[in-house]
């Protein structure tokens, strides 16, 4: 599905305060996931500055051993220290990548920024190689846009 046909859908889960915000991050998860053949897996995790950790709150798609993952460490890690945008075109082809599933191939992490200060991300991993493109990274920093404005 179009990125542009999604924001809608992603703006009606948002406003729906009837929902605390975790519930709302994971049904964001869920139709990013479904709706976007190679959205694998689909994931917003949280800092912890005081512990230099993250923990993961909000996710669609296998379940992962990775609920908080330190800074620095894996791809997560390293945007939670460089509050810039990770493309992974080759997850093989990193050093510092946590491995979540034998299957993944790729992945793409944006951080969430509230008032300025990165206080989380979120993450796709994908089972495609390669698949990632500067829509992806677009629409993914507008999603965390909207997020953070419930936040």
């Amino acid at each position: 599905m179009p990125f542009d046909k999604l924001k809608p859908r992603v703006t009606t889960i948002l406003a729906n305060d009837r929902e605390t915000a975790e519930q709302r991050m994971t049904e964001v998860c869920e139709l990013l996931q479904t709706s976007i053949g190679y959205y694998d897996w689909v994931g917003f995790y949280f800092a912890n500055e005081a512990e230099r950790t993250l923990h993961l709150k909000a996710f669609a798609g296998e379940p992962t051993d990775h609920t908080v993952i330190p800074f620095g460490k894996g791809i997560c890690g390293q945007v939670a220290e460089s509050n810039k945008n990770f493309v992974v075109a080759d997850v093989k082809a990193q050093t510092n990548y946590i491995a979540c599933s034998i299957y993944v191939k790729a992945e793409i992490v944006i951080p969430l920024f509230k008032d300025g200060k990165n206080i989380g991300q979120i993450d796709i991993d994908s089972h495609t190689a390669d698949p990632f493109s500067e829509e992806d990274e677009r629409f993914l920093e507008w999603v965390n846009e909207q997020v953070a404005a419930i936040l």
